[in-house]
Parts: structure tokens; sequence; C-alpha cells
């Protein structure tokens, strides 16, 4: 079952364009990555996914539901935290909790204490008084308190040292393995790559991919890397299938963009001190794609 459908999404601002012609489909339980640099569209999308923003074009569906016709209905089971989190300085984390009981007319006290905790957080400090970081956490406590079916975070654990990240990271894997959707926007590639099975790329409003982060590494080919053993091996003119950088003395790096096992017979006689192959990270992948988009589309 999908849980968030959008079709041709379009968002402008006068003549500025946020998103155009955007279309994802999310399943149920997924850790659904959405990528991109600060400006890309991640929050245009997120805001009218949400309701708070009417699409220009195009729909938008949560659990079935038009997202700006029955915004209510869809923000009863949503979970979400802006990338630019406000809370009012005057109220701690007790108060910001029965506040937030009032709008979901549910009991959050007892798992939100759970999760102020899980995440040392004192709900007793005001806001005013509270870290960047610690304001973070009390918006995650906020989005996660009513159990939502689908939890969408913009930019969540940017101001969290990385003992917090990853007691974040999971309790958003506990969520999913139960059956819950996380939409997890970032442009940190490298969180993205531990916590998410599929992501999403937007460059410039628009998606340039949308698949599995195997798949994505499968079409990406293979970093290489080769240390010759003299100098005529260095120098030599590199096959088509190797995409290779600016030789550092004997070493060799670059891509690989055919069969591995013609590279290797390739390789089997000549000078070879040292070899690796891997899939490139996320980091990589994304760059890539920026590369091959250019700047016009």
């Amino acid at each position: 079952m999908s849980i968030i459908v959008t079709e041709s999404l379009t968002r402008t601002y006068g003549r500025r364009r946020g998103i155009d012609s955007v279309s994802l489909r999310v399943s149920e339980g997924a850790l659904f990555g959405f990528l991109g640099p600060n400006g890309a569209g991640k929050t245009t999308a997120i805001r009218v996914m949400v309701g708070l923003l009417r699409p220009s074009a195009g729909t938008a569906r949560i659990f079935g539901l038009d997202c700006w016709r029955y915004s209510d209905s869809v923000k009863a089971e949503v979970g979400y935290m802006p990338g630019d989190l406000r809370l009012h300085a005057w109220m701690d984390g007790n108060q910001a909790l029965r506040i937030w009981e009032k709008v979901r007319r549910r009991d959050l006290l007892p798992y939100g204490r759970d999760l102020a905790q899980r995440f040392d957080l004192d709900l007793t400090v005001k806001v005013r008084r509270m870290s960047r970081g610690m304001r973070q956490k009390l918006g995650l406590i906020l989005a996660l308190a009513h159990k939502p079916r689908l939890l969408i975070l913009d930019e969540p654990t940017v101001t969290l040292d990385p003992l917090m990240q990853a007691a974040v990271h999971r309790l958003l894997r506990e969520m999913a393995a139960a059956g819950h959707t996380v939409f997890f926007s970032s442009h940190t590639l490298g969180e993205v790559e531990q916590l998410c099975d599929r992501v999403a790329v937007i460059r410039e409003g628009r998606l340039v991919a949308d698949e599995s982060l195997d798949a994505l590494r499968q079409r990406a080919g293979h970093q290489v890397t080769i240390r010759w053993r003299d100098n005529a091996a260095a120098s030599a003119e590199p096959p088509p299938f190797l995409k290779i950088e600016p030789p550092n003395g004997l070493v060799w790096s670059g891509m690989l963009n055919g069969p591995v096992d013609q590279f290797i017979a390739w390789l089997a006689h000549r000078p070879v001190d040292d070899m690796s192959i891997s899939r490139p990270d996320l980091e990589t992948l994304f760059r890539s794609y920026y590369a091959s988009q250019g700047s016009g589309s």
C-alpha cells in the first residue's frame, strides 16, 4: 500500500519555481530518504504534503486523501517536524506536550516523557534556555508522541551530536519495523545511507532519481583504485570502460563503467601493486546525479 502518492505535483511562487511535476510513491513501512541540497525543493514538497501549501498543479495524497482538501484528517495521523522549527520561548517541554495533547485530543504525556528520557531531554527547561540541539529533541518528541502512522521529518538531526543521531535512527528503524512510515528529508548523505532503504533525489525542483539504494549503486558502477608498480604503467592510457581522475603519482582512482570481469582481465598481465573495487557511497552517487543532469534540467 502506498502511504504517500504525488502525481505531477507542482508549486510555484509567482515566476519562481518551487517544485515541478514531482511524482512519488512511498510504501507503508518504508524508511524513505528525500535528498537534495538547500534550495532544491525538499521543504516545498513537504509543506504541500502536510497541507501547509496548496499545490499550483498536480495532486498529493496521504492515506488516499487529498492533502489540501482533507488536511485535518491527514494531519491527525501524521507526525511532522519542520526544518525551521519554532517553539514559544515561554513554555517548557511539559507545557508543550500538554498543548499538543489539546491539539491531538490524545494523552501524550506518558509516551512523550518516555521519549524525553530516551533522548536525554529535561522537560522542565524553558525553550528560551534550550540549546538548538535541545529544541530539536523537543520537536522530535512532539512529532512522535502520538505514535503517527506517517512521520515526515525535514532535516531532523542537523543540530544533534552523533550519539543522539544514532539514538534517533534506532527509534526510526523500530517505527518502520512496526509498520509506521518515515519520510526523511536530508542533505546529510551518510545519514540517509545508514537509515533509508529507498531514496529520491531532487534537483532544482525536479526529481532526478527515485529508487532503492541498491539499484542506484548497481546503475552507478564501481569505484576503483589501482596502485601501479612503476611509472610507465601509471602513465599509460586507461581503457574506455575506466573513467580515471588525474593520476596521483602511481595511483589511479575513478569509476568502472563496465563488467568487473572485463576489468580484472585487463589488469591480469599488468604491473599492479594493489587494487580495490567497491560500490560508490551515497555522496558519490549524489554528485554524479547532479553532474549528469547539467544546469538546464
